[in-house]
Parts: C-alpha cells; structure tokens; sequence
C-alpha cells in the first residue's frame, strides 16, 4: 500500500487530516480476522455462510481488501496503511474458505445493507467479488437489480470489474450494473503468475446493454496489505483496485459528508486521469485522491 498511496497522493490527505472518520463501509467477501491494523473499527460482522457470530476470515481475501480499505498501518508502523485508515468497517461474509458462494446469500446480505444502512451509517459497500457472465441469466438479473436497489438507497456502491480481460465484454456481475461505480486495474500490464493473472486481466467493456465499463482505474497488481496471520501479504486482481477507490470514497464523504453516491460519481468522472487507453478499458481514467478531494 505504500507505493498506492503514493502513487495516488493518498499520503497528503492523510497528513490533511483526511482519514475517513466517521464514514462507514461495508465489505462483502470473505470475512475478517481481528487484525492491530482495524483495532476498534470493526462495528459489526455478520456471516452469511456458516452464521457463525465471531469474527474470522478462513481465506484471507477479505481481510486484504479490508485492510487496503481502512487499515491503519499500526502493525507495520505506517507502512502498509490503506486508503481510509480512519474509516469504520462493517464485514458480511459472503464466500468460504475457497472464495465460493452462492446468489441466495449475496442478496441475503445486499438486503442487510439496505436495511441496517441507517444503523450503522453505512455510505460505501464494496464488492470485490465477481459472477461470471455464463452464470444463469435470471441469477445475473436477481443481483443485479438488488445491487442497483442498493444504489437507489443512497449507498456508492463499488463493484470489482473482473480478471477475465483483456477480451471485451469481459466485466464480471454486479460490474456490469448500469449505476455501480466499477474498478479496473491500471497496472495489469504486469502479469501475476502465482495468481494465475496475465497480462491485461483487468476486466473490460462494453457491458451486454452497451454500457462503457469500467467507470475508473486504480492500482490493482502486487499489492500488500492485511493478512489473516495479523501480518502482511501480497496479492493482485481488481479485487485490490476496487478497495482503492473505495477507500478514496470514504475520504471524500469524510470531508463532503452530504454527496450522494450520483454526486461522488461525478466527483471521479471530473478528476480522473487519462491515461490514453482505450475507453472500454480505462473508463475515465485513474483515479486520483488529491484531485478527488
């Protein structure tokens, strides 16, 4: 996370005072460990799989893109802060151990956040986890009307665009969801073979409505951040890049807490990057959080 924040003048907002207090995000994925790096920021978790009541993450990858969300950093004395590292973290587990699960329980837990949304001011929910196109349509609709209902309550909702590029039309559901705020990776130049990433994986458009996905870029390759051992690891995908901008979100609502979620979809349109790709691959660009803020 050092070399993001840099990359993306996240330190300067930091050193501002912009840390995301007071903004809560909610985060569907695998769970997560009671790492130093959260302390008191965890308010709830709940687990839709196993309905187990402590808190765990038998996988890891939700505990990594927690940590790239609101990590504070305590652990690696700075080092490896996330975005956010003021923000509060509400955790729904919604994959097991093998990152497997099933629609039922996603819009079991979409349905959650729309109803305690209030009772624990949530803002942002991110969602790195992706449904195939070749999933059954009436599946892929169910979520997707559930996720834009989500929207419609006044949550930004941010979906992970997909490692199945560099093909077209390779945007993973809810990504593809007209309203959501869809994250690909500005650096899949870089392959990731341990993870079985080649390059140009981040996911791309056009969506099956002609839609121009992603909407923006960020980081997404090598990044280290939280791991289930309460040390550090490293992984790749647009699972990391999508907790960036997430993370990025929850800054600017900490300094413009009345935006609503079409408000900050303009904010990054407005500030993005270009970084001369073609647009069905970058969207607006990368994301920037000095411009952002």
């Amino acid at each position: 996370m050092e070399r993001v924040r840099e990359l993306l003048h996240a330190d300067a907002a930091h050193k501002a005072g912009h840390i995301g207090s007071g903004v809560t995000v909610a985060v569907m994925d695998t769970g997560i460990v009671a790492h130093p790096d959260f302390q008191n920021r965890i308010v709830t978790f709940v687990d839709f799989t196993s309905r187990r009541k402590g808190m765990y993450d038998d996988n890891g990858h939700g505990t990594h893109v927690a940590g790239i969300i609101g990590g504070n950093g305590f652990a690696s004395r700075g080092k490896y802060a996330g975005m956010a590292p003021g923000c509060n973290l509400v955790i729904l587990k919604v994959l097991d151990r093998m990152g497997n699960g099933n629609t039922a329980q996603v819009l079991r837990a979409l349905q959650w956040v729309i109803e305690n949304r209030k009772k624990y001011h949530i803002r942002i929910l991110n969602i790195s986890v992706g449904m195939l196109n070749s999933a059954k349509k009436e599946e892929r609709n169910k979520l997707i009307t559930m996720v834009e209902e989500v929207w419609n309550h006044q949550i930004v909702v941010v979906a992970a665009a997909g490692n199945n590029g560099p093909e077209g039309g390779s945007i993973t559901v809810p990504g593809m969801c007209r309203s959501v705020i869809t994250v690909g990776s500005s650096d899949d130049d870089i392959s990731d073979r341990r993870l079985g990433l080649t390059k140009g994986y981040s996911g791309r458009g056009p969506t099956e409505a002609c839609i121009v996905k992603p909407e923006i870029l960020a980081p997404g390759t090598a990044v280290t951040s939280c791991s289930p051992t309460l040390g550090y690891e490293v992984k790749s995908g647009t699972s990391m890049a999508t907790p960036v901008v997430s993370g990025t979100i929850a800054l600017l609502l900490g300094k413009y807490p009345k935006l609503t979620p079409a408000q900050v979809k303009l904010r990054l349109y407005e500030t993005a990057t270009d970084t001369g790709r073609e647009r069905n691959v970058q969207g607006w660009g990368q994301i920037d959080v000095a411009k952002v803020l």
